[in-house]
């Protein structure tokens, strides 16, 4: 675990790296939700600037991509997208995929129950070509709100099948305290993935707790916390959050860069631990992501961004 840099290095390492179990990755992933299209645009994406995005991601030096079975429109799968875009797959490629959360052929979330857990791991493996998969997080609830419960069931479902060789590594997705502390009980938890961001901090706590067990922290939504309709429980931002926008540029236009920078690096600010992994279909804003690793804010201006009023 470093933050050392290499002004040599791809762009992707300038913020340092990590270790997911016995994987090191680039601290700058890429987010694939975004690839193929959202349910509720007119049509998906070009796949051809997709297979070109993701190849792009790779030549800046990501070498983590989360992704998920779940997320296809009737004629696109991102999963595909990926697998027809970087096979054979770099040796360094971390591939993060997501289960329990899922979608019917009709587009209808559902959650699976510990014995569908094995199919869904199945399919992920399928789409993407490989013989296991590297990462594979529980995603907690059907919808983006917490939810609580025992995790144990299915978590340790997962567990059942990294022993089979199936999984390499497991993380838990939309999870609490409480949760993690069970998962961790059950099997080695190597990353949580929960939204979170400079205006959604109500997980403060639970990135020190990630910190401390030495388990990586991936925000989602780390620069739009939500996204209008299309999930359950989904809070209506209808884009980019504009919360503390005036602080913001004034960050951004200090260091030549976007707002959008500004709010990944300070995700990546909190601790070697986090990770980012922002989404984008759009091939500059994919090289503003990435850049955005370099970006070192000073104490005043952490002092100021910190200062913004959150919610959560």
């Amino acid at each position: 675990m470093t933050n050392d840099t290499n002004v040599n290095s791809a762009p992707a390492a300038a913020a340092g790296t990590w270790r997911l179990g016995d994987r090191t990755v680039n601290r700058i992933g890429y987010g694939a939700m975004r690839l193929a299209g959202m349910p509720w645009d007119e049509r998906p994406r070009d796949r051809a600037g997709a297979v070109a995005l993701l190849r792009r991601a790779i030549e800046l030096g990501v070498n983590h991509i989360d992704t998920a079975a779940f997320y296809f429109l009737p004629t696109r799968s991102v999963n595909e997208l990926i697998s027809t875009a970087l096979q054979p797959y770099p040796d360094e490629l971390v591939i993060t995929t997501k289960v329990g959360a899922g979608r019917a052929r009709d587009g209808a979330f559902e959650y699976a129950r510990p014995d569908q857990l094995r199919s869904q791991v199945e399919e992920n493996i399928r789409q993407l070509g490989l013989d296991h998969l590297d990462v594979v997080n529980l995603r907690w609830g059907a919808g983006l709100d917490r939810e609580p419960g025992s995790v144990s069931e299915h978590f340790g479902a997962l567990a059942e099948l990294r022993e089979a060789g199936l999984i390499r590594h497991l993380g838990i997705s939309n999870i609490g305290a409480e949760q993690l502390a069970e998962a961790m009980e059950i099997a080695p938890v190597v990353c949580v993935q929960n939204r979170y961001g400079l205006t959604e901090r109500q997980d403060d706590a639970l990135v020190e707790m990630c910190a401390r067990h030495g388990i990586a922290f991936v925000p989602f939504f780390a620069v739009a916390p939500g996204i209008s309709g299309g999930l359950p429980g989904a809070a209506a931002h209808g884009g980019r959050d504009t919360t503390g926008e005036t602080e913001v540029a004034k960050v951004a236009e200090a260091h030549g860069v976007t707002p959008a920078q500004v709010r990944l690096a300070w995700t990546l600010h909190r601790g070697d631990h986090v990770l980012a992994i922002p989404g984008t279909s759009d091939l500059t804003h994919l090289e503003e992501n990435v850049a955005a690793g370099a970006l070192r804010l000073s104490e005043d201006e952490l002092a100021l961004l910190d200062g913004i009023a959150t919610t959560g």
